[in-house]
């Protein structure tokens, strides 16, 4: 069960991460609504939309270290770019591990059960490494656009 601090946090964590609040200044003047974009990201009239959090936890089955364990790896990195690429995968990163917590998906999806079917195609999930649970989230349509800027300030891909 996904404790409701914990979503929250996750949640927040856009709003508090901005810019303007990380480098303790005011907040820049808001700027032009851009309909043309808010379209193109499937955004709501509160530039918001339907997302699925995937939080993936310890498994039943680790993988020990070794070839399988860096293929599996390499398959669940290989995975992740290319439902980013298909405009399905809006975030995803690792989680400290505590409490089984591995990481999450956020998936650009209008349902839980397309989310499923896209998480079983992660061999993480196929070798049992991880078990993943899930929840509708709803978000910044502005998510969407994190795979660009990532790409921007990344010098090395998975």
């Amino acid at each position: 069960m996904v404790k409701p601090a914990a979503l929250a946090a996750c949640a927040a964590l856009l709003v508090l991460s901005s810019p303007a609040r990380l480098q303790g200044s005011t907040a820049p003047a808001k700027p032009p609504y851009e309909p043309e974009l808010a379209r193109s990201l499937g955004a709501d009239e509160n530039g918001m939309k339907s997302y699925v959090l995937v939080i993936l936890k310890t498994g039943p089955n680790q993988i020990p270290a070794g070839p399988d364990r860096d293929e599996m790896f390499k398959g669940h990195f290989a995975n992740m770019n290319r439902l980013a690429a298909e405009g399905k995968l809006a975030g995803a990163g690792p989680f400290d591990g505590a409490d089984s917590w591995r990481g999450l998906f956020i998936f650009a999806v209008a349902d839980i059960d397309e989310a499923k079917k896209l998480t079983a195609t992660d061999p993480v999930i196929v070798k049992g490494e991880m078990v993943a649970e899930y929840h509708k989230y709803y978000g910044s349509a502005a998510l969407m656009l994190v795979r660009d800027g990532h790409d921007r300030v990344s010098k090395k891909r998975f």
